[in-house]
């Protein structure tokens, strides 16, 4: 039983020790866990503490690095602006030398052109001596046959005065209408009658013309309307009126060939063409076949913008179209050979080059920074938004530079 009991206490005493020991260690657990925690915490403050240093750090060294970058592109700027600028000064003189040289230009064609005028004007002066003397002649030799006496038969029905325009002349060559239209106008200058008319056309036929009076009797040589319906069958051109109006509709200027010739043929085969049309009416057409016969396109257009109501106005017009041409034509060949006297191509060269340069600047780097101006006492520093300098000449120190 002592044996019992004493295990027993043994027992109760070891079973004391185990608790005691086992609350010592659930202690010390606790104490370790608190202790290790502690730890935990100390070690992720200071890790957040590294961590916003490092933060800092990186953002002080990525605001300086911005700084520099604009700071760069700051004087970037300023020495575009600058190049700029001597491009403008560049170009400047460079349109300055042109405009003198085409002034220099412009005076030695207006001299040339002077020049040419006075020539021509010279040669007009000469022409028209020469022509009145044409002229002097002409009428000298007028007067000489007016004063030959003329022998008419006694017959009352040829009496009649003196002719004072002189008789034409027809040898079936030319037109017949235009020689018949002359000769009502002769014959009613000069008071002809039928008979005297008649006389008068027998006696003015020539050649190939004459030989139809073989054909009419001896006792119709006076009478006026069989001479006139002989001279109608053999050389009239009523038959031709269609072939002479294809032939208006075709007419085109020749190759060398003037305005004013064009005119006179367009005018003659109006007459051929149109005899029995009114004289608005020609004119009208007239007009209209001249300035489609004219071969320079431009002088064609420009007379036909123009709408002249008859040929004389037409041709006016496309002489003066024709004749200014001529001018700008001349100054231009003119300038050409001035300008290209060994500077003038090296002008427009360097000229191109400066304007192409100044647009490439303009489009790459000045485009969208116009308000940015060169250094001024208005620049904002990047770093401290303050006035009067630029983050690389700030002496601010920041917060993050103190720690």
């Amino acid at each position: 039983m002592a044996d019992n009991a004493d295990l027993l206490a043994l027992l109760a005493e070891m079973k004391k020790s185990m608790e005691k020991g086992q609350e010592e260690m659930k202690d010390r657990m606790e104490k370790g866990q608190e202790e290790m925690k502690d730890r935990m915490e100390k070690g992720q403050e200071e890790m957040r503490k590294g961590q916003e240093e490092m933060k800092n750090q990186i953002q002080s060294h990525v605001e300086s690095k911005v700084g520099e970058i604009k700071d760069h592109v700051n004087s970037c700027i300023e020495k575009i602006e600058e190049d700029v600028q001597s491009v403008k000064r560049e170009i400047g003189e460079v349109k300055g030398e042109v405009e003198r040289k085409i002034e220099e230009v412009e005076d030695k064609v207006q001299g040339k052109i002077e020049e040419v005028e006075d020539k021509v004007q010279g040669k007009i002066e000469e022409v028209k001596e020469k022509v009145q003397v044409k002229i002097g002649d002409l009428e000298k030799r007028l007067s000489e046959l007016e004063d030959r006496p003329i022998n008419f038969p006694a017959n009352p029905d040829l009496t009649y005065s003196r002719p004072t325009v002189k008789p034409l002349t027809f040898d079936g060559q030319t037109s017949w209408t235009v020689f018949k239209t002359q000769f009502e106008v002769v014959s009613s200058a000069n008071g002809w009658n039928n008979r005297v008319k008649a006389s008068q056309l027998v006696a003015s036929l020539r050649g190939s013309a004459a030989e139809v009076l073989q054909g009419i009797p001896s006792d119709k040589l006076t009478d006026l309307m069989t001479i006139e319906n002989a001279l109608e069958a053999r050389f009239g051109d009523s038959h031709l009126t269609q072939f002479y109006r294809t032939e208006l509709k075709t007419r085109r200027q020749k190759p060398g060939e003037s305005l004013q010739v064009l005119a006179a043929d367009v005018e003659r085969l109006m007459s051929l063409a149109y005899a029995e049309c009114p004289q608005d009416v020609r004119d009208s057409l007239a007009a209209q076949y001249f300035v489609d016969a004219i071969r320079d396109e431009d002088t064609q257009h420009a007379t036909r913008l123009m709408d002249a109501k008859d040929l004389k106005l037409a041709l006016a017009y496309s002489m003066k179209y024709e004749a200014a041409k001529t001018v700008s034509k001349t100054s231009q060949n003119v300038r050409s050979i001035e300008i290209e006297d060994g500077t003038g191509k090296e002008k427009d060269e360097k000229f191109d080059c400066l304007l192409k340069t100044l647009e490439k600047l303009l489009n790459s780097h000045v485009t969208g920074k116009r308000n940015t101006s060169r250094r001024n006492p208005n620049v904002t520093c990047w770093k401290c938004n303050k006035k009067g300098h630029v983050q690389r000449e700030c002496q601010t120190i920041s917060p993050n530079q103190e720690n």
